[in-house]
């Protein structure tokens, strides 16, 4: 059967309200400090991941839920106007939209997220139809919606029955417990895992004592891995070989949803036909020039742009 979307997203969406960057600590008090620069824009990891890969040209569906109020319109409206296909998009009429607040300073950044409609996402708001009709599907923040996380092996399989390759950025743990779910049936289900270099090593478990060991032991469950390892660039491993790209230099406006452009160039540069090392390549540019403006969505890589990017440095692509 003829698949209707090239990529089909599911995961969290919310606005995101970026303040920085911040020259000193955090204060409480009822003190109140100023900053260089402050954006409202669309966050959520999987949101992000959809709209640059529909930047990058694939023709995108999301599934989720967000709330039915002006947050969720607005969530709604923004990745619509960057090509997504929002019919799956549910609001929710009792809970409020999820509402992230990003503090930069330095490289760095504290996250701030108030729930919302995250743990109330479970797989039937995702449709069999999208699963059917996508060449490929990516699930992120799987330790932020746990209903969610508990469906993913059968919607990932569902999707692979029919002929699509999957992934999964599981983002940070915000309980720092890392495998309260049942990962490991997930994994069964993923072709490709993208985290970043922290959340590998948490993920890969104690006997993991740099990225490219975390790498090699996660690839060795099955998936190809792919790991965001900020200045120093990005690694993968495909249970045989390792795989490296060196750090692209760019003077960011703030890093907010870097890793998620990233995850939308390796998936991209994947279904059109690049082997992992070139998509390795492209990811990285796309990561990088995602940082040009502040927020996940505003300065993400055209197809064109990533490309001629990675060709600048040398590199041929295949």
């Amino acid at each position: 059967m003829p698949h209707t979307f090239d990529l089909l997203v599911i995961g969290d969406a919310n606005p995101d309200v970026i303040l920085g960057p911040l020259e000193a600590p955090l204060a409480f008090h009822q003190r109140e400090q100023l900053v260089g620069a402050g954006a409202l824009t669309l966050g959520g990891s999987a949101a992000i991941m959809a709209c640059g890969a529909a930047r990058l040209g694939l023709k995108v569906a999301f599934a989720g839920r967000v709330g039915d109020d002006d947050a969720g319109r607005y969530v709604r409206d923004a990745l619509t106007a960057r090509g997504v296909d929002t019919r799956a998009l549910r609001l929710d009429p009792e809970l409020p939209t999820p509402l992230t607040v990003v503090v930069t300073r330095g490289d760095d950044r504290a996250i701030l997220t108030a729930p919302g409609t995250l743990a109330a996402t479970t797989g039937d708001d995702v449709p069999e139809s999208l699963l059917a009709g996508s060449r490929h599907v990516h699930a992120a923040s799987y330790f932020l919606m746990p209903a969610l996380a508990r469906a993913l092996p059968v919607l990932l399989r569902t999707a692979r029955a029919h002929g699509a390759t999957t992934s999964l950025d599981t983002n940070d743990d915000p309980a720092g417990e890392w495998d309260p779910l049942g990962l490991p049936a997930v994994l069964a289900e993923t072709d490709i895992l993208l985290p970043n270099a922290h959340e590998a090593l948490h993920l890969a478990g104690p006997a993991a004592d740099s990225p490219e060991a975390a790498a090699a032991l996660l690839a060795a469950r099955g998936p190809l891995v792919a790991v965001k390892n900020g200045a120093e660039g990005a690694l993968c491993h495909d249970g045989r070989t390792l795989t490296t790209t060196g750090g692209v230099t760019v003077t960011p406006a703030d890093t907010v949803g870097a890793g998620d452009s990233f995850d939308a160039g390796f998936v991209a540069a994947l279904l059109a036909g690049l082997p992992p090392a070139d998509a390795l390549d492209v990811a990285a540019a796309c990561g990088a020039l995602s940082t040009r403006a502040h927020g996940g969505t505003t300065a993400q890589a055209t197809w064109d742009e990533a490309v001629s990017h990675v060709t600048r440095t040398g590199k041929n692509l295949s």
